[in-house]
């Protein structure tokens, strides 16, 4: 059987920035070539970046992504690399589509392309768009309807975008259909928990549908809430894995296979789901026989906690520098939430690049402010203490609150404080809070809440928890200082706002709430179905009205990265003005 050497170059990229994704686009294909590629790819819409939103509508955008690609095609062959062809993801639009109600203007598409030659020789659009979760795709795109085969050194080699896989039917039974020897999928899958389980379970299966190799290309980094982690694998047409890139890592996978020699009478015309065969032929000849070595390489799987750490970790970078920040700013007190994102911004950015600032009041415990201080003398970040007290007296004497007023008050004083810093000296301010808060409403607008990033706003408290532990664990075994003092992990929560202020006295203890928040958030579950689960009616009944009522609060947080199914945001959107409540309509 026809070798071939297929270099699938999982990558990051900044929507957008269509000369910097060139130039990467052009430095890593010339990476592949000096490994020898026989076929190089990309990742889906690699040349603008991903998800590009509402910048699909917009004309000019489309026309610029268009241009791009064709010069990209000629920058290649000047380069010397018009012999090798390049699949690129990007932005383009349907020539073919008649304007109609309920399609997006100039009937953009998701589109991938070959370059060869310093031509486009060959462009396909997305057929499945996926409308669910963070999903626009049917707002943004209209969809492809051929079936692309392009033949290089002799195999067929059957094209697909992402949801084409994810979806039963479409290209994958078209490319058995088609007779292709390799099935290529390039893709921008988020990253949700537990879902690489999911896709190599996918690709075996589609592997098996489509009766050929599939190779199933993935991006990396980060894109505003949304993390990519990487995860490419490639398996051979009965399931078996033959390669599998690392997490959330950028890397050139180069893989040789051994696949099936093109057919003399390969099929054309119309197959599954009415998408029509659009062959092109680059090269009949087969590569003279060479020795390939090892098929390709596997790289293990992180475990749980690390792959949630590192997805948070990735998606705070990724925020950072591609909207050229250089610092961020947290404020610390000596609480476990503050202290794990310090620990996420250390690895992030680097110590030397985080400010923290503990602002402690007269409710402040001495063990609080000597946790902060210890996070900040463990991680090496820049730390100071500015004391709120004075401030709040100065507040209290002219307004005299009281309650909840007075203690809300000292939230937003440090929130002030620390967005008044971020002024001064050009840092981003980040927000501590957590899923648990965030979903009940245990935070103070303008207070706990101002930041531009909140790097654990989709993780629960009792993960929190699970992270703050595993990345102690995790220093102690690379011989390092453990970042997250002790005492911040097993003392119990406070927002330490009054005297001996613990969060059960307003919450449920973290377990128990987190289990029903993740019914009711993540699965939305009703409360009849909650309570059957095992859970206390009136406590069911309590926690999902202060769901319920603090829909306006989240739509004010900043955006955090997405690691669960149903983030708080592109997830999962509902009324702020809203008059059902689970429970009461029976």
């Amino acid at each position: 059987m026809p070798q071939l050497r297929l270099a699938l170059n999982q990558i990051d990229s900044r929507v957008g920035d269509l000369a910097g994704n060139a130039e990467t686009i052009v430095r890593r294909t010339r990476h592949s070539a000096e490994r020898g590629a026989h076929l190089v790819a990309f990742p889906e819409m690699v040349l603008t970046g991903y998800p590009v939103e509402d910048l699909a509508l917009r004309s000019s955008f489309v026309e610029a992504s268009r241009a791009a690609l064709r010069s990209l095609a000629a920058r290649l062959s000047e380069e010397g690399f018009g012999d090798l062809p390049v699949v690129v993801g990007y932005l383009d639009r349907s020539a073919a589509a008649q304007p109609k109600y309920g399609q997006p203007a100039g009937a953009p598409q998701n589109a991938g392309a070959v370059l060869y030659g310093g031509e486009v020789v060959l462009t396909f659009a997305k057929h499945h768009l996926p409308n669910y979760g963070v999903f626009d795709e049917f707002r943004y795109f209209v969809p492809g309807d051929t079936m692309p085969v392009v033949r290089v050194r002799g195999v067929d080699v059957a094209l697909a975008i992402c949801e084409d896989l994810w979806q039963d039917g479409g290209r994958v039974p078209a490319a058995r259909s088609a007779r292709a020897g390799l099935l290529l999928s390039i893709n921008a899958s988020p990253y949700e928990r537990d879902k690489d389980d999911t896709r190599l379970e996918l690709v075996r299966k589609r592997a098996q549908e489509a009766g050929c190799t599939t190779a199933y290309l993935a991006t990396t980094g980060g894109q505003d809430e949304l993390v990519f982690d990487g995860d490419s694998i490639v398996v051979d047409r009965d399931g078996a894995v033959v390669a599998r890139a690392p997490q959330f890592a950028e890397t050139c996978v180069v893989v040789d296979l051994e696949l099936p020699a093109a057919v003399a009478d390969a099929p054309t015309g119309v197959v599954d789901d009415g998408l029509r065969i659009e062959r092109v032929v680059l090269s009949e000849e087969p590569v003279p026989a060479y020795d390939a070595g090892p098929a390709g390489a596997y790289a293990e799987r992180l475990d749980d906690d690390e792959e949630v750490y590192s997805a948070l970790v990735t998606g705070l970078r990724a925020y950072v520098e591609k909207n050229g920040f250089r610092s961020v700013l947290i404020g610390l007190s000596g609480g476990i939430d503050s202290a794990l994102v310090a620990a996420i911004a250390c690895d992030a950015v680097g110590a030397e690049n985080v400010y923290g600032v503990s602002m402690p009041s007269k409710y402040s415990s001495e063990h609080s402010k000597d946790d902060a201080a210890e996070l900040a003398r463990r991680t090496g970040l820049n730390y100071r203490t500015v004391a709120i007290e004075p401030m709040f007296d100065a507040y209290m004497g002219a307004l005299g609150l009281t309650g909840l007023a007075e203690e809300n008050l000292q939230s937003r004083l440090r929130g002030t404080l620390l967005m008044a810093i971020s002024n001064q000296e050009g840092h981003i301010v980040l927000a501590p809070g957590n899923k648990s808060e965030l979903a009940v409403g245990y935070s103070t607008l303008y207070g706990d809440s101002v930041g531009a990033y909140g790097p654990i706003k989709d993780v629960y408290k009792t993960v929190v928890f699970r992270l703050a532990q595993w990345r102690n664990r995790a220093a102690v075994e690379r011989g390092q200082t453990p970042p997250i003092p002790e005492n911040s992990i097993s003392k119990p929560p406070s927002a330490e706002l009054r005297p001996g202020q613990v969060d059960t006295d307003s919450l449920p203890d973290y377990p128990v709430l987190d289990a029903i928040l993740e019914l009711y958030v993540d699965r939305d579950r009703g409360a009849d179905e909650i309570v059957a689960a095992g859970f206390d009616a009136e406590l069911v009944a309590k926690t999902l009205r202060m769901v319920d009522r603090a829909e306006y609060k989240r739509r004010q947080y900043p955006p955090g990265t997405k690691i669960s199914p149903k983030g708080f945001g592109k997830d999962r959107r509902l009324p702020i003005t809203n008059g059902w409540r689970e429970g009461a309509h029976g």
